[in-house]
């Protein structure tokens, strides 16, 4: 009897540990880390979120979640002509073993009809799904911090000329 409850107690502990693991996760196919998303004000209907993905295997992020936001989108910004342009993309690739960064300026996760303002020092839960070669489909919930900055200050701001 000792033993069960000894060991519940440890499964529990585990459970609440995971639950509070920071803002990178592990799936079987994908890493996650240095996510984070901009913190939003009242009235503001979107805002962005961002992070390294580190595939095993080739892998592409076909779509994102969230309950905070109506609409969530994987976003590209780049340059046309003399113009900043933004926009949705069907999946984003990622090559077997590279990072690809999702960063202010560059690919990222949109936010978009916001349920609430997201406060600094909060987190947003955000579900990533992937999809393999093979067309199989598997999910990955994180928690993303919410800040100004990204995480090591605001240098990995530059270049990022609008507000979500």
């Amino acid at each position: 009897m000792i033993q069960l409850l000894y060991t519940t107690a440890l499964a529990a502990m585990l459970a609440a540990a995971c639950a509070s693991a920071p803002a990178w996760a592990q799936s079987a196919a994908v890493k996650v880390d240095g996510a984070w998303a901009r913190a939003s004000v009242q009235g503001q209907k979107a805002t962005g979120a961002f992070m390294r993905l580190t595939a095993q295997d080739a892998t592409r992020l076909v779509r994102a979640e969230s309950p905070a936001a109506g609409v969530t989108e994987v976003h590209e910004m780049k340059m046309e002509g003399d113009v900043m342009k933004m926009r949705a993309v069907p999946a984003l690739e990622l090559p077997a073993g590279k990072t690809v960064e999702l960063k202010p300026g560059g690919y990222h996760v949109m936010l978009m009809d916001l349920k609430a303002p997201l406060a600094k020092d909060t987190a947003v839960p955000l579900t990533l799904v992937f999809q393999d070669a093979k067309g199989a489909e598997s999910r990955l919930t994180i928690s993303v911090p919410v800040a100004t900055t990204p995480p090591g200050g605001p240098a990995g701001m530059a270049g990022h000329g609008h507000r979500h």
